[in-house]
């Protein structure tokens, strides 16, 4: 007979099961839910150095995403002058040490509802408190960064859009600023009642599934 022979190893009671989060619908879109896609393929901004796209927009049964993208193209920048540029650019609302932080610095979106409803937001949204609680007075427009790249020629980034609600039925118009880049405002217009017509094309994951 060994030493632990004479030890019982007990079984762990059953534990109940954690029930499952599910965000408010103005601070994500719908868990199980397949959107529509609409395409967009527009520049907001286009120069020699600098672009900033809408590639497409996923539309879901309560707000939509805005797929965007960027780039910046190096001319005659200097090394260090690069790399600098290189640090502000994926990081695109740098902390100052002294707290505050330049409008000149920020990547800022903003959203124009048909009925001049409006919202903005910038790389700084995903720092600030979101409240689960109680419904926004006015809709949401926050910026989520997706990644991006650099090298000696060029850099670029990815983001999204979440806009909360549907855009009532007219033109939408989105504006961008990033006067660092080389960006100053500037927007393009889109249809509000292609995105509200969309919403016929999602998809629930399971029938069963009532969220959202």
């Amino acid at each position: 007979m060994t030493f632990f022979q004479g030890y019982s190893i007990p079984t762990p009671p059953p534990r109940p099961r954690t029930p499952q989060f599910t965000p408010p619908p103005w601070v994500a879109p719908p868990r199980y839910e397949l959107p529509a896609v609409v395409p967009v393929g527009r520049f907001v901004h286009k120069s020699p150095t600098f672009v900033l796209a809408i590639e497409a927009v996923k539309v879901y049964s309560t707000g939509c995403i805005f797929d965007v993208t960027w780039m910046l193209r190096r001319t005659d920048q200097e090394d260090r002058k690069w790399a600098e540029t290189n640090a502000v650019f994926h990081r695109p609302a740098p902390q100052l040490r002294d707290g505050g932080i330049p409008t000149n610095s920020v990547l800022l979106f903003g959203v124009q509802f048909p009925d001049g409803t409006k919202a903005s937001s910038s790389s700084l949204a995903m720092y600030e408190p979101k409240s689960m609680d109680q419904e926004p007075e006015g809709p949401v427009f926050e910026y989520r960064p997706r990644g991006g790249n650099g090298g000696e020629d060029d850099m670029s980034a990815k983001g999204e859009l979440w806009m909360w609600p549907l855009p009532p039925a007219g033109e939408l118009h989105l504006v961008a600023q990033w006067t660092d880049m080389g960006m100053p405002e500037s927007s393009i217009a889109i249809d509000g009642d292609l995105l509200r017509e969309a919403t016929a094309g999602t998809q629930k994951y399971w029938p069963e599934d009532a969220e959202g």
